[in-house]
């Protein structure tokens, strides 16, 4: 089960980051390398660049999530790799079944007449 906690907490983290990468995009090109405008940012990334980025990281981390749910499916699909409590191994009296039915007409058989 903490496997499964900590699955979910990496695949809620990359799902914030993959938002933010994609809010820092702009839809007409201009994004994150227009606030890098001038001599600063083009020197460090290049306005290509860094849309080529942006875009790379954005499918990367949506691959990562891809990748990361089909895990959780897997793992609960498989529950005994999650270590919790096994309902199944509580022992369970029921009553047996038999597959004659008591006859209404008949009385109770007495020992010893």
């Amino acid at each position: 089960m903490q496997t499964f906690i900590f699955l979910m907490i990496v695949i809620i983290a990359v799902c914030v980051i993959t938002t933010l990468v994609i809010l820092s995009q702009n839809p007409k090109g201009g994004g994150l390398s227009s606030t890098f405008g001038g001599a600063g940012g083009g020197q460090m990334f290049g306005v290509q660049r860094t849309n080529e980025f942006l875009d790379k990281a954005t499918w990367t981390l949506g691959g990562i999530i891809v990748l990361l749910c089909i895990t959780a499916n897997v793992l609960m699909a498989n529950p005994s790799s999650i270590k919790s409590t096994n309902v199944d191994a509580v022992p369970v009296d029921l009553p047996q079944q038999t597959d004659q039915a008591p006859a209404a007409d008949q009385a109770p058989t007495v020992p010893g007449e």
